[in-house]
């Protein structure tokens, strides 16, 4: 026993934990060995520079030394292991054995004399110290997406619940928000209230940066004709924005398809990728114009290489305008049906009032020019011309009824049949009736019986009348009120200079002011009736003027004319009768 002790007293002791492995205790403690105050000594150094002091609350750092489903075993050098919930490390899904972690001490010993150990406590302490550390450096952190949140998201970092706002998460608009939680990630910590102690991160800034490095890439090396690969960021009306990494290009709607669509959803939809051509950009780059139908053969080279002039083709109405509608001949290949040729009518109409939208027609090719990529294309050429045996279906003074279409300030434009206008002018429509505005006599769509008067087939142009279908009442009338004929009438207005009488419903004469006065030297007023004579009648003018007074006058003077012949056979004349035939002579004078 001497010798083991004496080995004992001279050993050297190398390793503090073998030392404490191979330590008697029982023996100690029984009195058994009597160990010597170096020994003691020792052992108490041995203990005070491994072992910490579980009695402080201090913040240590442990060790992974074992991982279960639910707890992680961390090594503390002190009298136990500690055991701490996976929970408290959700933030690093990567843990494993032979990791350091930060604890914190929050029991000695359990009633089972477990130690126990917090992380997230400890993280706590330590992390505003870490948060402003990282502000203030521009340090990259790691957090972990705890939850969603009115506006954006709830992060853990070093145990501070952060707010990421939805605008920081990712450079493009986030639609689902749930495919964050749970998630560890990057951030860069953009600001700090130390008032409130609110901490605000962002993970876009840390994408921006790398985009800003891709963008400066990307853009050095940008050519036009050059082909890149995209992905669709966003649709507008006009057109799509592709994101080319990190730089952004505009597809117009024109350069999205050779054939015409109303929307670029029709063609593309959001996150695709497809590729595109660069078709030009502005002096820094900033604008990119793409293109994405550039990248296909152009539809005209694919157009049948024997189609010509002359040909019948059929397609579908795409466009309508108020000169023509477009024809979509084939997939990219257009063709205009101008108005004037969608109807032989010289008198034209709208486009709409023939084809509309999405209808199928068939057309005859009027022009094609391949290198100009145009086509103009005719339906009425389907059709025989109207006017080819014009002379035969109306010759000139045959009747014929057409419709009203359309009026003029001086005249009526009248179709006969399809393709066959005529024109009535404002003077042919009635004998009678004095029209300023054809819509005083007639309605647009009204039928109307014509005669054809004039007819000029190299300048397709048709003259009608309306009036010359029925007998002019003026020939009759020219006979009815001759010249000195009486007619009663009553006087139905008074106008200036005169009156005007009724004597029919086409005859209406004019009385002059001086041909007003009645026998016993008043006028004739409104709606006194009265006998005219006729004193002019103009059929050409349909002018006719009429006296009351030259009606007694007349009797006069061959009151006069008598008396006079009577005188003058008398073989003497006494002085009476010259004092009442200068009398009789004085009156008609004053009379005149």
């Amino acid at each position: 026993m001497a010798d083991n002790k004496t080995n004992t007293d001279t050993q050297e002791v190398k390793n503090p934990e073998e030392f404490l492995a191979n330590f008697n205790w029982h023996n100690y403690e029984e009195g058994i060995d009597q160990v010597e105050d170096t020994k003691l000594k020792e052992f108490e150094t041995l203990v005070e520079e491994n072992f910490v002091d579980t009695a402080d609350e201090e913040v240590v750092e442990g060790t992974v030394v074992h991982l279960t489903d639910r707890e992680a075993i961390i090594d503390i050098n002190a009298k136990s292991e500690g055991v701490i919930s996976l929970n408290e490390f959700r933030y690093n899904p990567n843990l494993k054995v032979g990791d350091k972690v930060e604890v914190l001490i929050d029991v000695r010993e359990d009633k089972t004399g477990q130690l126990v150990l917090s992380h997230r406590k400890a993280r706590t302490i330590k992390a505003w110290d870490r948060v402003n550390a990282a502000h203030d450096k521009g340090e990259i952190v790691n957090g972990f997406v705890k939850c969603r949140t009115k506006g954006g998201m709830i992060v853990d970092v070093f145990g501070i619940e952060a707010f990421l706002p939805g605008s920081q998460i990712d450079v493009k608009p986030i639609r689902d928000y749930d495919q964050y939680v749970n998630k560890t990630m990057e951030f860069k910590v953009v600001k700090i209230n130390h008032e409130f102690k609110n901490v605000v991160v962002s993970h876009k800034a840390l994408i921006e940066a790398d985009i800003e490095e891709q963008k400066k890439e990307i853009i050095g090396q940008l050519e036009k004709g050059q082909v890149l690969e995209g992905v669709v960021k966003n649709i507008t009306s006009y057109g799509v924005f592709i994101d080319l990494g990190g730089v952004d290009g505009l597809i117009h709607i024109t350069d999205l398809s050779w054939s015409r669509i109303n929307h670029p959803n029709e063609v593309v939809e959001l996150d695709q990728k497809l590729n595109v051509v660069i078709l030009d950009f502005d002096d820094n780059k900033s604008r990119i114009q793409l293109g994405l139908k550039q990248l296909q053969k152009h539809p005209w080279e694919a157009l049948n290489a024997d189609l010509k002039v002359g040909d019948k083709v059929t397609g579908k109405v795409v466009v309508i305008a108020d000169y023509g509608a477009f024809i979509e001949v084939a997939e990219g290949v257009e063709g205009l049906i101008h108005v004037s040729e969608m109807s032989w009518s010289t008198h034209l109409r709208s486009a709409q009032d023939f084809v509309s939208v999405g209808d199928e027609v068939e057309a005859v090719v009027l022009t094609l020019d391949r290198d100009e990529r145009k086509m103009s294309l005719g339906i009425k050429q389907l059709t025989p011309d109207p006017w080819t045996d014009i002379t035969a279906k109306y010759p000139v003074g045959s009747k014929h009824k057409g419709i009203v279409r359309n009026f003029t300030n001086f005249g009526v434009f009248v179709e006969l049949e399809e393709g066959i206008d005529g024109l009535i002018y404002i003077s042919d429509l009635s004998w009678t009736k004095k029209i300023k505005h054809p819509s005083e006599f007639v309605n647009v769509g009204d039928e109307l019986e014509v005669e054809v008067l004039e007819l000029d087939v190299e300048g397709r142009k048709l003259s009608l009348g309306h009036k010359q279908t029925t007998e002019n009442p003026w020939d009759k009338y020219e006979e009815d009120f001759a010249l000195g004929t009486v007619h009663n009438g009553e006087i139905s207005e008074l106008v200036d200079k005169g009156a005007t009488v009724a004597f029919n419903e086409d005859i209406v004469a004019f009385i002059p002011t001086r041909h007003l006065e009645k026998e016993d030297g008043n006028k004739l007023k409104k709606g006194e009736s009265a006998d005219f004579k006729i004193i002019e009648f103009n059929k050409e003018f349909k002018r006719v003027v009429a006296s009351h007074t030259a009606i007694f006058r007349d009797e006069e003077e061959k009151n006069v004319k008598a008396a006079v012949k009577n005188n003058n056979s008398a073989e003497k004349t006494t002085l009476g009768d010259l004092d009442a035939l200068a009398e009789l002579k004085e009156k008609m004078e004053k009379g005149k």
